[in-house]
């Protein structure tokens, strides 16, 4: 794998970034990392053995840049990074609403560039990472950005036409999963459960429903219907469900996200 790997911007998505790959193979001597409080340097070097470095020593010694920050902060970190990186480097953004084009622009011709949308259940390696090449990326930049993100979870390739859908769908997936629970439990209590025991039957129930669609090869149509039986207690909650239009109520939420994406994308690559 190319080395040495430099993650620029160490929150909650960095650091699980960081931490998978050296669970996944690296060693912490070829890894950079960059923050900018002393007290999380020091946290980060006693937690993974990394050695935090300044952004511009990143960029002069990375083949790999991972730029985790945050959206707003991206144009002041690329003013930065552009005087030291080469078009022989790798910049991958792991930032929502950038464009690779945007990145481009800071940076010298013939730079590529990878954009990557993470979500939050990268924190225990299940992430959904979905990666788009810029103008200049090949097929090996998208194989190896794949193999750096594939280290807390699964990756999908898609043209970057389809991040704002991917964003609204996978970025802000785990929210309406959270919701979900969040709602069941409150009904378990109606219903007269404690709320520990509710919480604990409806989170294994979505991890066991999650498993079974991951694994069976079944449509979720027929696994709904296999818990469906005629007059049952199911078909009741079905109907109440239909009846509350939960269902365009979810189409209209993810289209409202996707919407939002595409205009923090604007704004930000303004």
């Amino acid at each position: 794998m190319p080395q040495p790997v430099a993650v620029l911007g160490t929150g909650k998505i960095g650091e699980a970034l960081l931490s998978g790959m050296i669970r996944a193979g690296w060693a912490p001597a070829d890894l950079l990392v960059t923050t900018r409080r002393s007290e999380r340097a020091a946290e980060l070097r006693t937690r993974y053995g990394v050695d935090p470095v300044s952004n511009a020593e990143a960029a002069k010694q990375a083949d790999t840049l991972i730029l985790a920050v945050k959206p707003q902060d991206m144009g002041r970190l690329l003013e930065e990074l552009a005087p030291h990186i080469t078009p022989d480097r790798l910049v991958i953004s792991a930032a929502a609403g950038i464009t690779t084009s945007f990145i481009e622009e800071h940076l010298a011709a013939g730079t590529p560039v990878v954009r990557v949308m993470p979500n939050t259940p990268v924190l225990v390696d299940e992430g959904m990472s979905v990666i788009s090449a810029g103008s200049q990326a090949t097929a090996a930049h998208l194989a190896h950005a794949e193999e750096i993100f594939g280290a807390v979870g699964k990756t999908l390739r898609v043209p970057e036409t389809q991040q704002d859908a991917c964003t609204a769908l996978s970025g802000s997936g785990p929210a309406y999963f959270f919701y979900l629970v969040e709602a069941m439990t409150d009904a378990g209590i109606l219903l007269g459960l404690p709320r520990d025991k509710a919480h604990d039957l409806i989170v294994q129930a979505a991890i066991g429903a999650a498993v079974m669609l991951r694994d069976s090869g079944e449509h979720p149509v027929k696994l709904r219907e296999n818990v469906t039986s005629p007059a049952g207690t199911t078909i009741n909650a079905i109907r109440e469900l239909e009846n509350h239009g939960v269902r365009a109520a979810l189409i209209a939420a993810l289209e409202a996200a996707r919407d939002r994406s595409r205009e923090l994308a604007s704004g930000n690559n303004s």
